[in-house]
């Protein structure tokens, strides 16, 4: 293991972690004037949509976790997460948009940092992100069934928020990864929005990218927050869009600069969101 990574102190990585910066008002732009969705709608979803995505778990889930026993490379249970989003993506009538990707070399790893706005970002990413990558994800996840044992021996990247002195092993994991040239996907908002807005940053999302020195990736996922707000199953059909940034370099930065480097990103990030 590099002597960098070894000299990661649990201190450093709390500060890290827990550091915020202050949010900036904004209302959402993404609901479509005169598109409504009534009992229709939310019978759909409850009858059709929703059994359908949890019929694609069972499945394809238990499946992935067996043929991930024979593939320590990670390709093979990549790809059952791929069908497993197209699948879903397919079923809920939600075409994607994508621009930018034009933007970033994908032959070199970099640091997506994406807004969280819906438990559907994730099939979203999968689909449309035309590579392998790592998913940094809430400890709570852990305990969703097959999702949870997916995630898990997938080689994901778990945050334990409560107690970031607990994640040391997997950050480790994923920074030896990036060095190895497998990029890493973010949500530096560090959960979901409740209102469709961008929300504070953690800082300590971008230790890793640092200290890696690779590019942070802003990637705007717009009308995922419409599709499937917190605290509902009401899968609210309706075209999306993402929005791939210009790469923000990193190389020469120490962890002084996570704040500046963070505010840059949320200020990338945000354009790509709130832009018409």
């Amino acid at each position: 293991m590099n002597s960098s990574v070894d000299g990661v102190e649990s201190s450093q990585l709390e500060e890290a972690a827990q550091a915020h910066i202050p949010p900036r008002p904004h209302s959402s732009p993404h609901g479509i004037p005169g598109l409504k969705h009534g009992w229709l709608s939310c019978l759909r979803s409850y009858l059709i949509f929703d059994p359908l995505i949890w019929l694609y778990t069972v499945i394809l889930g238990p499946a992935a976790l067996v043929a991930g026993l024979f593939d320590r490379s990670g390709r093979v249970m990549h790809g059952f997460a791929r069908v497993w989003s197209w699948l879903i993506m397919k079923s809920i009538f939600s075409p994607v948009k994508v621009t930018g990707l034009d933007r970033i070399d994908p032959s070199k790893p970099h640091v997506y940092a994406v807004n969280h706005a819906s438990a559907l970002d994730i099939p979203v990413l999968y689909v449309n992100l035309p590579f392998q990558f790592r998913i940094a994800f809430k400890k709570e996840l852990l305990s969703y069934p097959v999702i949870g044992w997916h995630l898990k021996r997938s080689g994901q990247v778990c945050i334990d928020q409560q107690n970031p002195a607990h994640s040391i092993s997997s950050i480790r994991a994923a920074l030896k990864g990036l060095k190895a040239g497998l990029p890493l996907v973010i949500f530096p908002e560090g959960g979901r929005t409740p209102d469709g807005e961008i929300k504070p940053f953690l800082q300590g999302a971008f230790f890793l990218a640092i200290k890696a020195q690779v590019d942070i990736v802003p990637v705007a996922l717009v009308g995922t927050y419409e599709l499937l707000p917190m605290n509902t199953f009401h899968i609210k059909s309706r075209p999306l869009e993402m929005r791939v940034g210009e790469p923000i370099q990193t190389v020469g930065l120490t962890m002084r600069d996570l704040g500046e480097r963070s505010d840059k990103v949320k200020n990338a990030l945000e354009e790509l969101y709130y832009r018409g």
